[in-house]
């Protein structure tokens, strides 16, 4: 089995309302956002996925999140954009990739998104296969 991982960041602020504490307030982070690939089986070249395509797809994701207050999106509507609920959409938005089609028959799957909004505080969030 091979792993692959990348790694990226983006700046945006959030609330967390009904919090009891600060996080109520808003602010702001530079969020880091990893994304883990699984596969089984290398293509003709030798890799399981392209890092250059695996960034480009993970820097898309977090484009939509850059620079935004993420309460004000619909990704995020009826619900508090937290760090769990930011790793859920950046996995499910991941997932439907074309990267994911494309290397279907070679079974490449997205294995987790792990979210950071802070150097000590992270959430990964995977779906069972």
């Amino acid at each position: 089995m091979f792993e692959l991982e990348v790694k990226c960041t983006f700046d945006a602020a959030h609330r967390v309302e009904g919090y009891p504490g600060k996080c109520d307030r808003l602010h702001g982070h530079t969020w880091t956002v990893a994304a883990k690939v699984q596969g089984r089986e290398l293509d003709e070249l030798g890799l399981l996925v392209d890092f250059k395509l695996l960034n480009q797809a993970l820097k898309d994701v977090a484009a939509t999140l850059d620079h935004q207050c993420l309460n004000d999106l619909q990704a995020f509507a009826g619900k508090n954009p937290t760090a769990e609920n930011i790793a859920q959409y950046v996995y499910r938005s991941m997932a439907a990739h074309e990267i994911f089609r494309q290397n279907s028959a070679r079974s490449v799957r997205l294995a987790e998104v792990l979210v950071w909004e802070s150097a000590h505080s992270a959430v990964r969030y995977f779906e069972e296969a």
